[in-house]
């Protein structure tokens, strides 16, 4: 086998980490676990761990450990893992080589993928290409930053004729050799300012999905990003809702090289945003070889998920839209300028430090009125009362209140907080399923 004889080290004792252990294992690798969570927090991934034959090392024996040159001869880490954190340090400062969860599960197959990355959209157009592909007869799975981990579906055995793999700035940061034959750059706006130093570390890791493509490949890019980008070793092919490309949406209908393909009205997605990874998603089917038919077909099925821009209800006219998932600023905008209705927008939440006033430019013509929630909820009323109408709810129930009152038909109530959830909620689905539960509760 493969590894036969050596020992591997995984960071993270998670799915993905678990995964990683499997697949080293079934090729002969030797494997220890590295965890420095809670170990009374663990036990069921302790459980599993030895149940696999695995070695494992949590908590404080973790934190704690010392790692000698020779010890292990390949450390995977999980994804999120930052090469630089304490742990990972130790392996490498042993000259023990570090490698991902993804790309170590790249080098162990040959199944045909497609790989999307961006700020925003990664996890709908991943969902969106899978079913594009099953709905056409090719059978595809979601995977990677989204769903399941990549060595999982090899440890699985099942046969893909092609993988949607979201792939985030995380994974591409300890790529050797991943290389897609197609990769999509779905958009860039600064985001993980916590992680990396400065907005180019962020842009630079991302970039590398094209690291390895040739002239053999294929990049999908957004048209907004394509002086950025730069010139690429792939052939490239652009999409755009908003300027002229190979793939573009204008007016509520899709074209390709000016031909018109289909129609917006026949799919349950909404917004300007959403219709840019429905390019995104045709221009992957079109190199496959697939029929625009076929594929919007496929795409009128797909049932978006939760808080992503979701439609809840239709009430006199208003539609009242969730998106709670936009947790940033690039998000929130992205959901206002994508709307053709006037909007009614609920905003607000944690407060983290960001900096609203980009969104001055965006509101004036498009937003009617703003309704704010949570800790930052005073201090975004005083920023945009000067340009529309603003109030301070005192909780969801309230906001939608507000908001229905505000709106006349023909408008849109969008839940877009443009940051986090946690001083009100668990998290963004928490969040959102208030907002459905208030929006169902109008009568």
């Amino acid at each position: 086998m493969k590894y036969s004889g050596l020992h591997f080290a995984i960071l993270g004792a998670a799915r993905s980490g678990l995964a990683a252990g499997r697949l080293a294992a079934m090729h002969g690798a030797r494997i220890t676990l590295f965890d420095e969570g809670d170990p009374t927090k663990l036990m069921k991934n302790i459980e599993a761990a030895k149940t696999l034959g695995f070695n494992i090392i949590t908590g404080d024996e973790a934190k704690n450990c010392m790692i000698v040159e020779g010890d292990y001869d390949l450390a995977i880490l999980s994804p999120g893992f930052d090469v630089n954190w304490p742990l990972p340090v130790k392996f490498s400062n042993a000259n023990i080589p570090l490698t991902g969860e993804m790309e170590f599960g790249f080098t162990l197959t040959d199944m045909p993928m497609v790989a999307i990355t961006g700020t925003n959209g990664k996890s709908t157009t991943t969902e969106l290409i899978s079913a594009m592909f099953n709905g056409c007869g090719k059978r595809s799975l979601p995977c990677g930053n989204h769903g399941v981990a990549l060595c999982e579906v090899i440890v699985v055995g099942q046969p893909y004729d092609v993988l949607a793999l979201e792939v985030s700035s995380f994974q591409l940061e300890t790529i050797t050799t991943f290389k897609p034959h197609i990769s999509l750059w779905l958009n860039f706006a600064p985001d993980h300012l916590d992680r990396y130093a400065t907005e180019a570390d962020y842009f630079a890791a991302k970039f590398r999905i094209f690291e390895n493509q040739t002239a053999e490949d294929f990049a999908i890019v957004n048209m907004l990003d394509i002086d950025r980008l730069g010139p690429l070793m792939p052939k490239v092919l652009t999409f755009s809702a908003n300027q002229s490309a190979d793939f573009e949406y204008r007016n509520g209908r899709f074209y390709h090289q000016d031909t018109r393909v289909g129609d917006a009205s026949r799919l349950r997605l909404r917004g300007r945003h959403n219709m840019e990874n429905v390019l995104a998603t045709l221009a992957t089917g079109w190199l496959h070889g697939l029929s625009f038919d076929a594929m919007l077909d496929a795409i009128a099925s797909y049932e978006p998920p939760r808080h992503r821009c979701e439609l809840v209800r239709e009430l006199d006219g208003v539609e009242f839209i969730n998106d709670s998932k936009a947790t940033n600023l690039h998000a929130l905008e992205s959901c206002v300028k994508s709307l053709d209705r006037p909007i009614v927008l609920i905003m607000g939440g944690k407060e983290k430090g960001l900096d609203y006033s980009p969104l001055r430019q965006s509101i004036p013509g498009t937003v009617r009125s703003i309704v704010t929630i949570g800790e930052i909820g005073d201090k975004l009323c005083e920023q945009f009362k000067d340009l529309v109408p603003c109030q301070k709810a005192n909780d969801m129930a309230e906001a939608v209140q507000f908001a229905a009152r505000a709106a006349i038909s023909g408008d849109s109530v969008v839940l877009s907080p443009g940051t986090s959830s946690f001083d009100m909620y668990s998290g963004y689905a928490e969040r959102g399923e208030y907002f459905r539960t208030a929006v169902n509760a109008l009568i």
